[in-house]
């Protein structure tokens, strides 16, 4: 590794700080690009990527372009004089700033490529009950997570894992990754690996409320679930959960937490239940990936969506 190699970061979402500051403790971050601030919440306050605010507290350099192909921004790219551009969670770069470095522009994807290539893999391979998956390092071409592979590295999938779970393992290899990716490149050691397509290969397309449950119930505005347990767990656990998609949940059924516990209980909608209070909202993150139950409606699962990995 060297401090000289200087390297500009693409990214915007918490997935990929992890990879930020990794790389900025082992070179030099010349700039760091992220999605401009946006209005959101119910009180449309203007909000910053985690990005942005790492980088902030970081005192690295931030510029937040409107529009990747603007004159303006390329030049800025290119007066930086930069060796690599590394890209995670981001969008996708025209060519006119991927070709920049003479190192290439490196991505981080959240999936074993070539499976799993789009928006949301985390969620996919929960859905589609994977026993593992991975992420992989790539160069950046002209179509979407069809680059070269640099690199890559697996992990199992517990049966229990939710998409947090997996979130989170899945962001602290992928730093790790990254970093090994960028000494290799810099000291001129990958085999890179082109991606064959097969007519097996699953896609991760964005998640979005069109995405219903197969074989629930929806009876007087409570949506329960039924059919085989293992497929029901990961199609629940591949959504985001927090606490207050649980309040809304309660608040909606009119339902208290003791009700939803007995509920659960005695129709063995999980398999396991370690609840020893009534307090649902301090368990949360161990009782909600494995209930099989919303009783929201349709939509309140979503009313924190999935974090969208958009990306090269």
């Amino acid at each position: 590794m060297s401090k000289k190699t200087k390297i500009i970061f693409f990214g915007t979402t918490d997935f990929a700080v992890e990879t930020l500051n990794i790389l900025k403790d082992n070179f030099n971050i010349e700039a760091v690009v992220t999605a401009e601030d946006k209005p959101a919440g119910r009180g449309l306050k203007i909000k910053e990527s985690s990005v942005k605010i790492y980088a902030k507290e970081n005192n690295l350099k931030i510029i937040q372009p409107s529009n990747l192909k603007s004159s303006s921004f390329i030049e800025e790219l290119n007066l930086l004089d930069s060796d690599l551009f590394v890209v995670v969670a981001f969008r996708m770069l025209p060519k006119s700033v991927w070709a920049i470095p003479r190192l290439g522009t490196i991505n981080l994807h959240a999936s074993l490529l070539p499976d799993y290539r789009g928006a949301a893999p985390i969620n996919w391979v929960i859905i589609n009950g994977e026993e593992n998956t991975g992420v992989s390092t790539f160069f950046i071409n002209e179509n979407i997570d069809t680059g070269d592979i640099i690199d890559q590295r697996s992990i199992k999938i517990d049966i229990l894992d939710s998409y947090g779970d997996l979130y989170h393992k899945l962001k602290k290899i992928g730093a790790d990754l990254v970093l090994d990716s960028v000494n290799n490149i810099i000291e001129n050691k990958i085999n890179l690996k082109p991606q064959i397509n097969t007519s097996n290969l699953n896609s991760a397309n964005k998640l979005n409320k069109g995405h219903l449950i197969p074989g629930s119930i929806k009876i007087n505005q409570q949506l329960f679930w039924s059919g085989d347990f293992e497929n029901i767990v990961d199609l629940i656990n591949s959504r985001k959960i927090t606490a207050n998609d649980i309040k809304f949940c309660l608040g909606y059924s009119g339902w208290s937490a003791k009700q939803l516990i007995n509920e659960v209980k005695e129709n063995n909608w999980i398999k396991s239940i370690d609840i020893k209070s009534e307090d649902i909202f301090s368990k949360m993150s161990n009782f909600w990936k494995k209930t099989m139950i919303n009783l929201g409606g349709e939509y309140s699962i979503w009313s924190n969506a999935p974090e969208d990995l958009s990306h090269n």
